[in-house]
């Protein structure tokens, strides 16, 4: 499941998601981290602007990414899922780094899990959620299998 997520909105390179995954979001850090401090949400992978690949969750456990989803008629997605969050938001374009990065994590991925298939958080929660948005682009090179 690929995702996208900038903290605070729109702006890259900050402890903030980090944080917001680790449960350990100051919400006096920022007026949205008031917001969304209560938050329980995590993700197995998370793939910074420059490409850097960071894990919170090992893949054979549960990480909350989905939320209320449903892919190919299945429903709570992040019993059977693994998500990849990407650091960008819906309206600007993903680095070339970070796709390097993620097509090099789902060649490892299909490894391990033959037939796995890659989907955007807007595909298993249409009209919940938007990302990975419009610019992520879904034809580079090894993304799609």
């Amino acid at each position: 499941m690929i995702h996208a997520i900038s903290l605070p909105p729109d702006q890259f390179g900050g402890p903030g998601v980090i944080e917001l995954f680790t449960n350990c979001l100051d919400p006096e850090a920022h007026p949205y981290y008031a917001t969304i401090h209560q938050l329980r949400v995590s993700a197995h992978f998370f793939i910074r602007r420059d490409g850097e690949l960071i894990q919170f969750v090992p893949t054979a456990a549960r990480a909350w990414h989905a939320g209320v989803s449903c892919w190919q008629g299945r429903e709570r997605c992040n019993d059977f899922s693994i998500g990849i969050e990407l650091e960008g938001c819906d309206t600007q374009a993903f680095e070339p780094a970070q796709y390097t990065a993620l097509v090099a994590l789902l060649r490892r991925l299909r490894r391990r899990y033959p037939g796995v298939a890659v989907a955007g958080h807007s595909d298993i929660a249409p009209g919940r959620k938007t990302d990975p948005g419009p610019c992520f682009d879904w034809t580079w090179p090894g993304l799609v299998a």
